[in-house]
């Protein structure tokens, strides 16, 4: 008797990527000859530093061994060295370089959480947080940030409604993705003296603090006062140097037992790819002003643009973001999902159309932002232009309202 194979509960529950899910449609599109704008990918178009593609070029080695676990030296100190110029002092030891941001927020969670143990994230919030929560046994207990509110932090008594006898940490992006909100230091500051009252870790994806508009100011989560033993701040070279195909990322701590606990989860998948860290090292000498300067001043514009466009057209509500390079927007549609796939398999504007991404991926609780998109204002302002004009057109005659 031949006995039936089953997938694991961890695999069947996996939810997809509300960013990627679309594709097919989107490649079946474009197969017919149609134009599709991209808004639903945080994929840069400004070109990667050149001296990136010169460090691998010159990476002259005999044999590409295995690295270090934790990262090559000379890697970590060029970060530690990143964050000084910042005013935070670290140094190589408490910092570790990950498989791209994305393994940085896994082992960050597999290391403050047991199966089953709780983490308060803020919801709209980076979707691939739910897929990480699936990886580790961790799950997630939203607290809502509202799209008329500019997506502000809530009160405290709200956050601790979220709280429960398993939570272990409170995780906040910051820059924001989705929204774009940037959290002033006094939220920062109410955040900390909940964990310290309550003793949670706190984890800080940090991966846009460059992206920063209007005079708003970061505050890294590195320097709030008598949080050293619980701060996490999980960063990545994929934004900042538009080199998102590298997949560099690193974890920060000055929790010397957390730092031992991620280089021992680091060193059972061996090492991080070593010709990238070379890239790396090349991107954090460049000086600011060449490598990433420019380029805030850029995003700056389409963002400007974008939301300009997007607050004119009927029905929808559109803040305007003070960092990343994101939004999520109300738009006056029932169902955002379907809407995103009729935009690709039904909607057509001189031959072009768009594609969003639906925010309920973004969100832990079951029914919200099924009205709201992500966009990314990631492309120039002459295809941010085009896009806008496919969205604007969509909204006229898309009958699900």
């Amino acid at each position: 008797m031949n006995y039936p194979v089953t997938l694991s509960k961890r695999a069947l529950s996996m939810p997809p990527s509300p960013i990627r899910k679309l594709v097919p449609l989107a490649d079946a599109a474009k197969a017919q000859g149609v134009k599709v704008y991209h808004l639903n990918i945080g994929q840069p178009d400004i070109p990667t530093p050149p001296a990136m593609f010169d460090a691998a070029a010159h990476f002259h080695e005999d044999v590409l061994a295995y690295g270090r676990s934790e990262g090559e030296i000379d890697l970590r100190d060029e970060i530690a060295r990143y964050y000084g110029e910042k005013g935070v002092v670290v140094d190589r030891k408490q910092i570790m370089i990950t498989t791209g941001g994305s393994e940085a927020i896994i082992f960050a969670m597999a290391s403050v959480c047991d199966d089953g143990d709780e983490i308060v994230v803020f919801e709209p919030f980076y979707t691939n947080y739910n897929g990480f929560s699936h990886l580790t046994g961790v799950r997630l207990s939203p607290v809502a940030c509202k799209v008329e509110d500019g997506f502000a932090l809530p009160p405290d008594e709200v956050i601790k409604n979220a709280i429960t006898p398993k939570t272990k940490a409170i995780m906040l992006c910051n820059p924001n993705n989705p929204t774009g909100t940037v959290y002033p230091r006094h939220d920062l500051e109410r955040i900390a003296r909940l964990c310290l009252e309550l003793g949670f870790f706190l984890l800080a994806d940090e991966v846009y603090n460059e992206f920063i508009y209007d005079g708003e100011k970061h505050a890294s989560a590195l320097e709030l006062e008598g949080l050293d033993d619980r701060v996490v701040v999980m960063d990545s070279i994929s934004k900042r140097f538009s080199a998102c195909g590298a997949r560099v990322g690193n974890l920060v701590t000055r929790n010397a037992d957390l730092m031992s606990a991620f280089i021992r989860f680091g060193q059972a998948r061996l090492c991080p790819p070593r010709l990238e860290q070379a890239m790396a090292v090349a991107a954090y000498r460049l000086p600011r002003e060449v490598s990433i300067a420019p380029h805030i001043a850029e995003y700056d514009r389409r963002r400007k643009y974008m939301i300009n466009r997007l607050q004119t057209m009927q029905g929808v509500v559109a803040p305007m973001p003070k960092g990343a390079f994101y939004t999520i927007c109300k738009l006056p549609v029932t169902d955002a999902d379907k809407f995103a796939a009729w935009l690709l398999t039904d909607f057509r504007h001189n031959n072009e159309t768009v594609m969003v991404a639906p925010a309920s991926g973004f969100y832990a609780t079951h029914g919200r932002g099924c009205d709201e998109v992500r966009i990314a204002y990631v492309l120039k302002e002459q295809e941010l232009a085009g896009a806008m004009d496919c969205l604007e057109e969509a909204l006229k005659v898309y009958a699900g309202k």
